[in-house]
């Protein structure tokens, strides 16, 4: 019998690792709390229980959320894993790997960020729709195929990027011909462009993540950053974005 035809149970199961031969699941041999995005679970072994961010949480459990979790925006994102047992996760079978950072400082986009050690504290981003973990721990992150790992200097399409690790937040690079083409000039306008035509563009030492496709995830963290920033808006900023929204979505219904 294959590895991926096993009957698996607790004995049996690995120990932090991806199930063998199969890169679209892991098994967190659960001794402390975790920190872990709502639906990752798909199965477990033990007495566990998954307490939101948002409610129910109380004294110890309280005070580690409080010091860790440093991104209000996400919070109805994750929930607190406890208990005894194998937590086996999975991503809509989107390949799941496990990093470990030693004093480390990595940011990440936040659609792929799976789960995380309560050593490692969690803090938004200045760069819209990722988080930056800090410190030491393991965490496990998702990505539409393997993920690469490169050095700066490097230009890396958007949608191919999952994460940054030790380096600079990258800069905006915009392709020359296609700022100056009136062509490609009306499609930014509707906000029509590709990975050829916009990069995050690397630059010092440190090591850049990226996954061998161009497919993101439905990415509703962007939305909530946002909607963060709306009410330090003026009436005309609101005006303004609301102008851009209803053209939008009169090109796409249209």
């Amino acid at each position: 019998m294959s590895q991926l035809n096993t009957v698996w149970n607790p004995m049996s199961l690995p120990v932090d690792d991806n199930i063998p031969d199969n890169d679209y699941s892991f098994c967190i041999d659960l001794t402390q709390p975790w920190f872990m995005s709502k639906g990752a679970m798909i199965a477990y072994y033990g007495q566990m229980n998954f307490t939101s961010l948002q409610h129910g949480l109380q004294g110890s459990l309280l005070q580690m959320v409080a010091q860790q979790f440093s991104a209000p925006l996400y919070l109805g994102d994750y929930v607190v894993a406890e208990g005894h047992g194998k937590l086996i996760i999975g991503d809509r079978g989107y390949n799941i790997n496990a990093f470990d950072l030693d004093d480390g400082n990595l940011t990440i986009r936040a659609s792929n960020l799976l789960a995380f050690q309560p050593q490692l504290s969690l803090q938004q981003s200045i760069v819209p729709g990722f988080l930056t973990l800090v410190g030491s721990g393991k965490f496990l992150a998702s990505s539409n195929g393997p993920v690469m790992f490169a050095e700066p200097p490097l230009r890396v399409d958007p949608e191919a990027l999952v994460g940054w690790a030790d380096c600079p937040s990258p800069s905006h690079h915009y392709d020359q011909v296609w700022v100056n083409s009136f062509i490609a000039a009306a499609g930014a306008r509707f906000g029509i462009n590709s990975g050829e035509e916009r990069q995050f563009d690397f630059t010092g030492s440190g090591t850049v993540l990226v996954q061998s496709s161009e497919k993101v995830r439905n990415d509703m963290s962007v939305i909530r950053t946002i909607q963060g920033q709306i009410p330090g808006l003026s009436v005309p900023g609101l005006q303004q974005i609301n102008q851009h929204i209803n053209q939008q979505l009169g090109q796409q219904q249209g």
